[in-house]
């Protein structure tokens, strides 16, 4: 998955597959995770947001999907 990488005190880097709807995201920690059932919308979104890490965590981390730690 190709990861492109962001502007985000909490974020390193976001990588979407539209196939499986997964959203991988690479944490500044250095944690890595997939996010299962993301629309391509609400990937776009985030990518386009003012701010990452507060549209991550208002939408994806509090929202329905889940995840599961990859690294």
């Amino acid at each position: 998955m190709n990861m492109v990488p962001v502007s985000s005190s909490n974020l390193s880097a976001v990588g979407y597959d539209a196939t499986t709807q997964t959203l991988r995201v690479s944490f500044v920690d250095g944690g890595l995770y997939d996010y299962s059932g993301v629309p391509a919308s609400v990937h776009a979104s985030l990518m386009s947001a003012s701010s990452h890490g507060a549209y991550f965590d208002a939408h994806i981390k509090k929202g329905p999907y889940r995840y599961r730690k990859i690294g």
